[in-house]
């Protein structure tokens, strides 16, 4: 467009030129070998636009010619470069589509039409090719070479991990990974391999510049590098408790700054400030972390932070935490632990049963076993207790892969994934038991003992010895005998209904105990 506006500017400047000079007559002489030459003005301008014009097509001529052969030959290199970025792209169609036999000859073809130094794709389709026809061995040797070309060295260490990956070499590829992570930190799959090699040899200084490298590169949001990184420092000071406490108490502080809500992390921290007798400050650390969500661990190690408490101290910061977080299950639990630890059973016995009503699970059951045990010392009501707590849904644990923990680790034991471990009620049990009043009643009433019988045939007594003659039996000898058999059946029959001095389980939950309350997985 601007060079079609330019030349309209040209033609319209030369037409004002020639217009203003034929507005003004004038004539030029030239005289030349003895020769004059008289012409007009517009003529002589004429002239000259027309010299100049053919000297500019003669040079363009000579030019042409001159260039002829270059010219030539460049159109036939264009178009063979053309026909190979054709066979490039079709090989690549292919290979994504999982043609192996199209991807190969496309890969000849494009190597015949393009060279490999120019085009590196042409490696990666030959590879791809050779994936599909099965020849790992031959694609790990071309993988191997693109690590020399420092354009294609992040495509081969790509397939050789994706290879080392099949094979099942965890090693092998998690060398090429943190080969890979060390030139660009912002490749995925580098990064989490490289993570999970330095969570799994313990090195939390190098998985924590990882995650900050991957921040700054914002391959991953500034609230998961935040969670990644009190997760990595959680571990660090769980690992340098014993060995370097300042250290340890550093990380933890760290953690619990970029992650208040974190129980693991608010729990060491708070621990490693009541090493140095700030009760006041882990407290806080502690309350914080209770009202984002309750946990046992929190519970536990507020209610003892102070090791001389006497037992209503802890049953007082017990209900302290109660008051943070109303109307919850684990709030109930501290405050039933901390009072049967007192000794107020009347207190532990309602919260425990508080607990119950908000959330049914085994733990709150066995408190309340252990609180009857302590209270009264009813072995049966105790068993009771004990039989719905195997019945009940299992208490919160920390939960990765299938894997249930009683302590969090910052990494799953199965896969190695940081941050695995959630705070969760372990899948085998639930939906094990269906609690419906619907279903009880579905359920008959087994009798405590049977009745007697009456129409049962009468028991025909047959003496010991024979006698000499075969004795006749007579009606009254019959009735006899039934009246006998039918006082022993009653008298068996009152034993068994006889209630023996255990009260044992409820008649009410031995409906429960009924295959049929059972889902099986």
């Amino acid at each position: 467009m601007i060079r079609i506006l330019i030349f309209l500017a040209v033609v319209f400047a030369l037409g004002l030129g020639f217009a203003w000079l034929a507005d003004r007559p004038g004539e030029m002489l030239v005289t030349f070998n003895g020769y004059q030459y008289q012409v007009t003005l517009m003529v002589a301008a004429v002239a000259i636009v027309a010299v100049v014009a053919a000297v500019m097509i003669l040079w363009w001529l000579v030019k042409s010619l001159w260039n002829s052969p270059y010219t030539i030959s460049r159109y036939f290199r264009v178009r063979r470069r053309d026909r190979g970025y054709q066979a490039l792209s079709t090989g690549m169609i292919a290979a994504g589509a999982g043609d192996g036999a199209l991807a190969r000859k496309k890969t000849k073809e494009a190597a015949k039409l393009i060279s490999s130094d120019q085009e590196p794709l042409i490696n990666l389709l030959d590879a791809q090719a050779s994936l599909l026809e099965g020849d790992h061995e031959g694609a790990r040797e071309k993988f191997e070479r693109m690590l020399d070309d420092p354009e294609m060295r992040l495509l081969g260490l790509r397939g050789l991990y994706l290879e080392a990956e099949r094979l099942g070499d965890r090693n092998a590829a998690r060398h090429y990974a943190g080969r890979a992570a060390a030139v660009a930190p912002q490749l995925a799959w580098a990064a989490e391999s490289t993570l999970e090699e330095l969570t799994e040899r313990g090195d939390w200084d190098g998985a924590l510049k990882l995650v900050e490298a991957q921040k700054s590169t914002r391959q991953i949001e500034r609230d998961a590098a935040n969670r990644r990184r009190a997760v990595l420092l959680t571990a660090k000071a769980q690992a340098l408790v014993d060995s370097d406490p300042n250290a340890a108490r550093t990380a933890a502080l760290e953690a619990n700054k970029l992650a208040p809500d974190f129980a693991p992390a608010a729990v060491i921290a708070a621990n490693m400030v009541f090493r140095q007798n700030d009760v006041r400050k882990g407290s806080k650390i502690l309350e914080t972390a209770w009202r984002a969500e309750p946990h046992p661990d929190i519970a536990e190690l507020y209610t003892h932070a102070r090791p001389g408490d006497a037992v209503l101290d802890r049953l007082n910061r017990a209900k302290k935490l109660q008051e943070m977080k109303k109307n919850h299950a684990e709030s109930s639990m501290a405050v039933a632990r901390a009072a049967l630890d007192a000794q107020d059973f009347a207190t532990a016995r309602r919260e425990a049963e508080a607990a119950i009503r908000m959330d049914r699970r085994e733990g709150a059951y066995l408190l309340l076993a252990d609180i009857e045990e302590a209270e009264t010392g009813d072995q049966g009501k105790v068993r009771q207790l004990l039989s719905k707590a195997v019945r009940a849904p299992r208490d919160p644990a920390w939960v990765a892969d299938g894997v249930v923990s009683e302590r969090w680790a910052p990494v799953s034991p199965i896969t190695g994934k940081l941050d695995a471990f959630a705070w969760r009620a372990p899948m085998e049990r639930l939906g094990q038991l269906i609690d419906s009043d619907a279903d009880v009643a579905a359920v008959p009433a087994i009798p405590a003992a049977p009745s007697a019988v009456p129409s049962e045939k009468a028991i025909e007594i047959v003496p010991d010895r024979p006698t000499d003659k075969p004795a006749v039996s007579n009606g009254g000898e019959k009735g006899a005998a039934e009246a006998a058999t039918d006082a022993e059946t009653i008298g068996q029959a009152k034993e068994l209904q006889r209630l023996p001095d255990d009260p044992g389980v409820a008649p009410e939950d031995e409906a429960e105990k009924s295959p049929r309350r059972f889902r099986l997985f």
